[in-house]
């Protein structure tokens, strides 16, 4: 028999003075079974840093050819492109040619790092692609965080993250390996 998805309640308060964004979202979040805390709160940290009105959680896991989240035009077209983890350089192609911008967060320590330099060659020719690692130490951090309701302020400022909860904070540095020009 399949398990179901656990759903998280997340009320997640955006300072972004990067991009000048504040905001306060409310999400119900569905973790796949086969999906780690590690993951889950990665798909909610890159929720923050590309946090707009019309991006929104997608089924993931579920399927192949959705990100973890997207923002979609009023009419339909893919603005946003954002998903986890090392997809090969095809899906990456196939990624760019269907949004208008397109970043990728990998994790996982030194796989990210032999993923990174297997496909680097290859994807510099994609103007709309952006990469950004996770640290292993900083996404093992935020794991620990994942509880079923949750109350979290992300402030962003110079690229870097602090995830505060009631009585903890934890910062984030991630690493961009490629920008989008």
């Amino acid at each position: 028999m399949a398990q179901n998805a656990t759903i998280y309640k997340v009320e997640l308060s955006v300072s972004d003075m990067d991009r000048h964004y504040y905001e306060t979202h409310k999400l119900t979040v569905a973790k796949h079974p086969s999906e780690t805390d590690e993951r889950l709160m990665l798909r909610i940290a890159a929720f923050a840093l590309n946090a707009h009105e019309h991006l929104e959680m997608t089924k993931g896991l579920s399927t192949d050819d959705e990100p973890d989240l997207w923002q979609k035009s009023l009419s339909g077209e893919i603005e946003a492109w954002v998903a986890l983890g090392l997809p090969s350089e095809k899906v990456l192609r196939q990624s760019c040619s269907k949004a208008g911008k397109v970043i990728v967060y990998p994790y996982g320590g030194r796989a990210a790092d032999l993923w990174w330099e297997k496909i680097k060659g290859g994807v510099t020719r994609f103007s709309n692609l952006t990469i950004v690692n996770f640290p292993a130490e900083d996404t093992a951090a935020l794991e620990k965080l994942a509880k079923r309701a949750m109350k979290l302020q992300i402030n962003i400022q110079d690229g870097e993250i602090m995830i505060g909860t009631e009585g903890s904070a934890i910062y984030v540095t991630p690493e961009t390996w490629l920008a989008a020009v």
